[in-house]
């Protein structure tokens, strides 16, 4: 046997090791945060139900969005769970298949802006001097825009755009005020001793940026992106409502604005409206839990509850241990 199969076979199980020791430590770090942390729980399991049910759409129905397998407007039934439209589909279905794809929208767009804001925020932050002002100047100009009167002017100026054009329209015009956080907290992490420690060290500033100031800022990143998310999912639930998303496309939006245009209300066919209404309100609570709960676990001043007693616990344990 050679010596690079040799290497190779002892490397196999320390790789993991490191694979597992990853694993315990997400864990563990996910058990820290739920644990006395009702609003997370709460928060975590509406939207991963919610999430959960839409990826497992095939195991759940058998029948096609798009095709029509009633009559118009049927009730629910053990046969129809939540009804029918008015061209007769399966409304159980849609809002399933319809989920996937509003999730998508709301978690590409929030991803964009969380990426955009972190981009600029640190930069413009920890580089200082031409490069903050240009960098402010931009970000200043977008905050001062109308966002919703602006989607609207540009998703009619498009036509009807599909969910893709959606997701990219809400991600490039909603991270200015994450950008003005992220510089904020940055400029006050310029001035701790581990950044000056590693920049006379001659380390790097783009290290610098993504090795020390970066993972500083997770949970601001964290509830940046679920507060992007719940914002993403009603604006492209508004925009379709409205009319300016691809008609053809079914998601929860499209399903509203078709229930609107049918008048489902009117005739009594509330299964229409109220179905599509609840996802959205399911998946939108479950994220306001979220960022409630990451507020409480990022910032002690915010610890309500049960959590109050366990964060008090484990700093009295950070500082004995210091001692």
């Amino acid at each position: 046997m050679s010596h690079l199969d040799q290497t190779e076979i002892e490397s196999k199980p320390n790789r993991e090791n490191d694979a597992m020791s990853a694993v315990k430590k997400f864990i563990a770090t996910a058990g820290r945060f739920f644990r006395g942390n009702p609003a997370g729980i709460i928060g975590a399991t509406l939207v991963s139900t919610v999430i959960i049910a839409c990826l497992a759409a095939p195991l759940l129905t058998d029948k096609d969005p798009n095709r029509r397998v009633a009559r118009g407007h049927q009730p629910p039934s053990a046969e129809l769970w939540f009804g029918s439209t008015r061209a007769g589909k399966d409304v159980f279905s849609q809002v399933l298949y319809g989920g996937r794809v509003s999730l998508v929208v709301a978690f590409s767009a929030a991803l964009t802006t969380t990426i955009l804001a972190l981009l600029v925020g640190v930069t413009s932050g920890y580089m200082g001097g031409k490069v903050d002002e240009v960098m402010m100047a931009v970000t200043n100009i977008f905050l001062v825009l109308p966002q919703l009167p602006l989607l609207i002017i540009l998703a009619a100026f498009l036509g009807e755009v599909g969910p893709l054009i959606i997701a990219l329209i809400i991600g490039f015009t909603s991270w200015p005020w994450g950008a003005r956080v992220m510089r904020s907290q940055t400029l006050v992490l310029r001035r701790k001793e581990f950044i000056t420690s590693a920049e006379v060290m001659g380390e790097s500033k783009w290290r610098i940026i993504v090795i020390e100031i970066i993972p500083n800022l997770i949970s601001l990143v964290a509830g940046m992106f679920i507060g992007t998310a719940l914002y993403a999912i009603g604006m492209q639930v508004t925009l379709e409502f409205l009319g300016l998303g691809d008609a053809s496309v079914v998601s929860w939006g499209t399903m509203l604005y078709w229930a609107q245009a049918t008048a489902a209300l009117y005739v009594g066919a509330w299964w229409d409206f109220i179905i599509p209404g609840l996802f959205v309100a399911t998946v939108g609570g479950g994220l306001a839990l979220l960022n409630m709960s990451i507020d409480q676990v990022s910032n002690p001043k915010l610890r309500t509850g049960s959590y109050i007693k366990i964060w008090k616990r484990m700093k009295a344990e950070v500082d004995a241990k210091r001692k």
